[in-house]
């Protein structure tokens, strides 16, 4: 699995008459989004717990990753409560929502759906990783019919 560092700001030079400037550029919203894109789009969202951190490290970072125009909204986990019986889902539904939604822009969301889902399954276990005995079987659980429900209606 290759993990996506952010991307290193690009220097332009430009010659005015008062001599050499170097100009920052940075991305705007109408320009084009890196062309790796949907290899970072894929990186960030597959099932291990390794693309779960770089994506995470990412979203604390949102800043180094604006030329690629990601939508970071989120609803957490819409009307389900985002901490179900106390187990923290938020972030678990945090990243879902990121890959449903830029895989919806990208025009390829039917083609993802299933590991999306699944990733968020994998993600909701290793929350419940935590616990033990009847709090983890609790948890394990409510993580499947929180999966059950992305599955069924998305």
């Amino acid at each position: 699995m290759e993990v996506w560092d952010a991307p290193k700001t690009r220097h332009r030079s430009c010659r005015l008459d008062s001599g050499l400037v170097t100009v920052v550029t940075t991305a705007t919203a109408a320009s084009a989004a890196p062309a790796d894109k949907p290899q970072v789009l894929a990186s960030w969202t597959q099932t291990s717990a390794s693309s779960y951190s770089a994506w995470a490290a990412a979203r604390a970072n949102q800043a180094a990753w604006s030329a690629y125009a990601f939508d970071w909204s989120t609803d957490h986990c819409s009307s389900s409560p985002d901490n179900p019986f106390g187990f923290p889902f938020a972030m678990s539904c945090a990243r879902h929502d990121f890959g449903y939604r830029n895989y919806k822009a990208a025009g390829t969301f039917s083609a993802n759906k299933p590991r999306l889902d699944n990733a968020f399954h994998e993600d909701l276990k290793r929350v419940c990783a935590a616990y033990s005995g009847g709090t983890k079987t609790s948890c394990d659980s409510t993580a499947w019919t929180y999966y059950q429900a992305v599955k069924a209606l998305g």
